[in-house]
């Protein structure tokens, strides 16, 4: 059994925004992304914006997972949905909201408060 077979998974996600888009970037989650993952399924363990750090122009969330299976089905429903594609497309008409995304699954450890 690997660590991913083991409990929940979290999705770190951190998107680096285009200069002075992050309003709009936030607002699309706000207003848009979160009823649809909703829709899909698609459980956040939270958000956060940047105070102090490398930029305050990112935008840091978490996801989880029950499992790596799940992960696939629902990211995927969600990324072909054709709303959210449509949400995407118009929130984007001006340009670009982000940059840059980094992603990373993470499994805590026997030691952590979150399992």
């Amino acid at each position: 059994m690997t660590q991913l077979d083991k409990g929940m998974i979290y999705e770190l996600r951190i998107y680096q925004s285009m200069p002075g888009r992050l309003p709009a970037l936030l607002s699309r989650f706000q207003n848009h992304t979160l009823r649809i993952w909703e829709k899909h399924g698609i459980r956040q363990a939270g958000f956060w914006t940047t105070l102090i750090g490398e930029s305050n122009q990112q935008l840091t969330y978490m996801l989880a997972w029950d499992s790596m299976a799940e992960r696939e089905e629902r990211w995927s429903a969600f990324l072909t949905d054709p709303e959210w594609i449509a949400i995407s497309k118009e929130s984007e008409k001006d340009g670009p909201l982000v940059q840059k995304i980094s992603n990373e699954l993470l499994a805590p450890t026997a030691f952590s408060s979150v399992k």
